[in-house]
Order: structure tokens, then C-alpha cells, then sequence
């Protein structure tokens, strides 16, 4: 990478919407977010050394608390779990205040940025978290929550998922998922449709108020994986202000017909879909998912492939309507060229060197993401 691509990507506002960290490396007892790491040793993606090799200015921390039994005792045991994981989150980000802070708005950001500090904004995946009390959304806005993922793999009591082997359970959002949805646009949370079904994705550009992203999918003409999205959708996304946030989970990036990856994810799912997420019974969710990702590795998958993603999103939906969402720490990355957060200026030197020039870059980075912080507080 030559030193003016460097300085050029350091002159970005750069943010990515989606990272696993405050559900992998900070919940692991005695790890240390101000230490490098390495991603051979600990599979860890994401800590402030790596950010700042990486020239990132911001990140989007997801709370991600996995599916299991959908009854008044599993809601409540999940709740204090995300309660719990969003604290610890904040505990840190207050112990390395000198590096990072908490950032609640766009402007937030871009002063943090001038400080030569990182943002962290925070987000749920898996709306599951809430129960089924939208108080709860003001309960977590008021802990920092500014973005809010619908659903994971599994239907939910908010939406259908992409990748529920039962199909559509209330196709699309459900009664309480557009209650959901008032709420966020009150509150000027983001809405965000990663994981979710085409219909759910349909019904939230038609009921929400402000513009809706996906933060951390792709478009499906590239890959036809369930969690990516088919053109049209994508340019309804664009006509409603949406950002689709490009992923780099492998198996989402390259067509993959024969790797039964996501399907056996999917049965382990379905495995313990009516147990309540005791800690012995997510050690053991959590035993089988290592197991069912072993018998079946991800494709071999480079920066190219995410590369296409991105441009195929650009030809489609424009320039105002893309940005970077990896799920590092989630599954993402692992590519060549794209290991972990200090690889991200991979991205901007690979653009580049593809005719890019600076304006639609800050575009991708972060201002179509600002964008977006921006209008759902309207």
C-alpha cells in the first residue's frame, strides 16, 4: 500500500455497522480490548491496537444473544444477559477512555474522530432480547442503543428470519415487530434487517419513518445465500434512503452450492430452539455449532469477492446506498486480504486501484452511514 492511499484512508471518516467484540472478546474473563491480539491464537478480530492499525474511526458493537425457547422464562433470562453484555461493554469503553468512547449520535462520532479517539456506537442483534415489552427499547436506548437488528436465524416475536428451516411464521413483521418499529422511530434507534426475511424486509421499508439499513449483508446476484438480498429489494432499500452494509462472512460472499454450512448451523438451531438458554445449555449450543462449522469449513473466499459485493451494491443502488458492515467477531473476515480490523485499508487500496476516487469513498466509509444516524433522530 503506498503512503498516499494510506493517508487518504486515514483522511476518511471510516465506520463499520456490525461487529460481534461485546459478545466474543470482551465476554471472555481476563481479555484485554486494549491489547493486540492475534486472530491465529484467539479468533479474536477487534481490539484498540488492531483499530488503529486498521485506521478505523468507528465501529458498531453488537449485543448478540443467540435464540432458544420463545416463553416468559427464556425472555427473561436473555434480557439480563443483554443488559449485562451492554454494561461490561460500557465498563470497558469507560476504562480506555482515553482511546475510545461511547457515541451516540453522528456528531458524537466526528468528535471523537478529532480527538484521534474511536467511536463505539452500540447495537442488538436478535431483537429476541426484548421479550415481548416494547418498554424494554427505552430501557436499552437509555443504556446506549442506537441500532437495532431484527432477527438472527430463527423467526422471533418481531419477524420472520431468512434462515428459519420452518419458513414464514408471520410473513413478515409481525403485530408486535411493527410496535417495534414506532418505537425505534420514536426513539431514533435504526432499524436494521440483517437476517431478516425479504417479506419482513418489505414490510419495515413500508411502515418505518426513517431510512432502514442492513448492517452487514449483500446483494444475492452475487451470492446466492438466504441472508443476502435480490436487486429489487435492494433498490426499494435505496429508494427509502437504506444502506446495505457489505458483509464479509465467507459463505456469504461466493456461491457455494455444494457446502451445506449454513444448514447445519440451521439443525443445530432447530436442536435447542425449546430450551431455556441456561449456561450449560448454550456451552452445549455452542459445542455443536464448533462441531457442525468443522464438518463444513468455509469456502475459500478473497477480497475480490467482497470487492464485487460492494460495486455490484454500487451499480444497483448507488453510491448514497452502501457502506461496511463485516461481522468480524461474528464469522466475518478470515479472507484473504481480510483477516481481522487492521486489513481494512486492504479495502480502500483494492478500490482504489479500481478507479475509486476520495468523494464516493467517504461515501462507502462512513458519510452514507452518518447519513442515515442522522435522519433517524428527525
Amino acid at each position: 500500500m503506498t503512503p498516499d492511499v494510506r493517508a487518504l484512508h486515514e483522511r476518511l471518516f471510516t465506520i463499520d455497522t456490525h461487529s460481534d467484540t461485546p459478545t466474543a472478546g470482551l465476554a471472555r474473563a481476563g481479555w484485554d480490548f486494549a491489547a493486540r491480539h492475534d486472530p491465529v491464537v484467539d479468533r479474536s478480530q477487534v481490539d484498540l491496537p488492531r483499530l488503529r492499525e486498521g485506521g478505523m474511526d468507528a465501529m458498531v458493537f453488537a449485543v448478540y444473544v443467540g435464540q432458544m425457547a420463545r416463553t416468559p422464562e427464556a425472555w427473561g433470562v436473555v434480557h439480563e444477559r443483554a443488559v449485562r453484555c451492554f454494561e461490561r461493554t460500557r465498563a470497558v469503553l469507560a476504562a480506555n477512555a482515553r482511546e475510545c468512547g461511547l457515541a451516540l449520535t453522528a456528531d458524537d462520532a466526528l468528535a471523537l474522530k478529532a480527538q484521534g479517539r474511536r467511536a463505539i456506537f452500540l447495537s442488538i442483534e436478535n431483537a429476541y432480547s426484548l421479550g415481548h415489552d416494547a418498554a424494554n427499547i427505552a430501557k436499552f436506548h437509555a443504556l446506549g442503543l442506537r441500532m437495532l437488528g431484527l432477527t438472527h436465524m430463527a423467526n422471533n416475536e418481531l419477524a420472520d428470519s431468512s434462515t428459519d428451516p420452518r419458513g414464514a411464521e408471520w410473513g413478515g413483521l409481525s403485530p408486535f415487530g411493527r410496535e417495534v418499529v414506532a418505537e425505534c422511530n420514536r426513539l431514533g434507534i435504526v432499524l436494521d434487517a440483517s437476517h431478516a426475511s425479504d417479506d419482513a424486509l418489505r414490510d419495515l421499508l413500508e411502515v418505518s419513518r426513517a431510512p432502514v439499513v442492513l448492517s452487514h449483508s449483500g446483494p444475492r446476484a452475487c451470492a446466492d445465500h438466504p441472508r443476502n438480498i435480490g436487486d429489487e429489494l435492494l433498490r426499494e432499500l435505496a429508494r427509502k434512503g437504506g444502506v446495505l452494509h457489505t458483509n464479509a462472512l465467507p459463505i456469504s460472499l461466493v456461491h457455494a452450492p455444494g457446502n451445506r454450512r449454513t444448514q447445519a448451523c440451521a439443525e443445530v438451531l432447530m436442536r435447542y430452539l425449546d430450551t431455556v438458554p441456561t449456561p450449560e445449555a448454550l456451552a452445549a449450543e455452542s459445542r455443536d455449532y464448533d462441531v457442525a462449522c468443522e464438518g463444513w469449513p468455509n469456502p475459500r473466499v478473497t477480497l475480490d469477492d467482497f470487492v464485487r459485493h460492494i460495486e455490484h451494491t454500487v451499480a444497483v443502488a448507488g453510491i448514497d446506498h452502501v457502506g461496511i458492515g463485516c461481522d468480524l467477531d461474528g464469522g466475518g473476515g478470515y479472507l484473504e486480504g481480510l483477516r481481522d480490523v487492521a486489513d481494512f485499508p486492504n479495502i480502500t487500496a483494492a478500490l482504489v486501484a479500481r478507479g475509486w476516487r476520495e468523494p464516493d469513498l467517504a461515501k462507502l466509509w462512513g458519510g452514507n452511514t452518518l447519513r442515515v444516524l442522522r435522519a433517524a433522530r428527525v
